[in-house]
């Protein structure tokens, strides 16, 4: 099953395959994605969908140096050739839309006040144009602020369809923006948007709602990650985790959304599930930074019912051509782990295709 069709949103998915949205930093200070990146993405076309690299919806939010905006036209024409490139291919994308919050620094964002909602530094030293620094204390975003920030996004949503994009992904996971205002110990607010899961999820569900007014819930996604312990985030009361997401994915279901994507350790797992059925919708599955997704794994979880689609990162990565390896059971190229992150092709646009492998 795992090779076969689905539907997701509007769009019929050869092969319920989706390639993960990959942190790469190919797109230089400006965040306009080159030819490189174009051929990045051209190359692993033949998966059922691909998921872009999370990409900032406004100077505030860009977290790393050389990540993707989609804010400017020198930007969304950079990217209106990635999807035109894909599309040639045979192949659909979703833009992953995610504001960095609090995980960014003024030397990265161009001197932007980096924002969160509460004033809590992610203690933390990242990589910023004049070397490593300690994350800031964000600025606590105030009520009159929080819809600036939601329409933002909206605006973002709005350029990835004009640059081409078949949908959007709402990066609702992972310590960025949207994850804070989830988790209690980023998100001490005692407004409306902080304290009871019900206000936590305010945020997200409100970011939601404005995204499918403007653009149909069938061109949008949402990605979450329950429990995930990275960046700073502790979601480790087992019971607020299920209030939580159980108040977002039971607000958020009514949209008819292309899809939910979770990625959480345990996908069979009595949580995960429960979200599943929750949704009633497209699900999608990735199962954790700690252990790549096997082959096997990803067969398994479709077949067993877990999954409509398993989404995967580093096979992706070194694997344009991974759909056809894994359906025919050939041997795969393993990822170098020191080119994730760089400026140039290797590691990113020079893993051979299994033919190029055999020469």
């Amino acid at each position: 099953m795992l090779f076969s069709p689905m539907t997701l949103g509007e769009l019929e998915l050869p092969n319920r395959l989706v390639m993960a949205p990959l942190t790469r930093l190919r797109s230089g200070e400006e965040g306009v994605p080159g030819a490189l990146v174009v051929e990045h993405y051209r190359q692993r076309a033949s998966l059922g969908l691909i998921v872009s690299e999370g990409t900032y919806p406004s100077p505030a939010g860009r977290s790393y140096p050389g990540q993707p905006g989609i804010v400017t036209a020198e930007q969304i024409a950079g990217w209106k050739k990635v999807t035109d490139a894909v599309h040639a291919e045979g192949g659909r994308i979703f833009a992953q839309i995610m504001h960095g919050g609090r995980v960014s620094h003024e030397d990265i964002n161009g001197g932007h006040q980096v924002v969160a909602p509460s004033a809590i530094a992610l203690e933390a030293e990242t990589r910023t144009y004049k070397g490593k620094q300690a994350h800031p204390v964000p600025h606590e975003l105030t009520a009159d602020e929080v819809p600036v920030v939601i329409q933002e996004i909206v605006t973002a949503s709005r350029n990835a369809i004009e640059a081409g994009f078949d949908g959007v992904e709402l990066h609702s996971a992972n310590g960025y923006l949207l994850h804070e205002f989830l988790a209690p110990d980023t998100n001490v607010r005692t407004d409306s948007y902080g304290g009871s899961p019900g206000n936590r999820a305010r945020f997200v569900i409100e970011t939601v709602n404005a995204v499918v007014e403007a653009l149909g819930g069938n061109r949008v996604g949402i990605r979450i990650s329950p429990a995930h312990g990275v960046q700073g985030i502790e979601e480790s009361d087992p019971a607020d985790v299920r209030a939580t997401y159980e108040v977002l994915v039971d607000s958020i279901a009514p949209l008819n959304l292309a899809y939910l994507s979770i990625l959480h350790k345990e996908p069979a797992g009595e949580l995960v599930q429960d979200l599943k059925t929750r949704f009633n919708g497209p699900f999608l599955i990735n199962t954790g930074f700690g252990v790549v997704t096997s082959r096997d794994e990803a067969i398994s979880l479709v077949a067993d019912g877990h999954a409509d689609a398993v989404v995967v990162g580093r096979p992706a990565i070194a694997n344009p051509d991974l759909v056809r390896r894994w359906r025919e059971g050939l041997p795969v190229n393993e990822p170098d782990q020191a080119t994730f992150y760089g400026d140039g092709a290797a590691g990113y646009t020079d893993y051979p295709f299994y033919e190029e492998s055999q020469n």
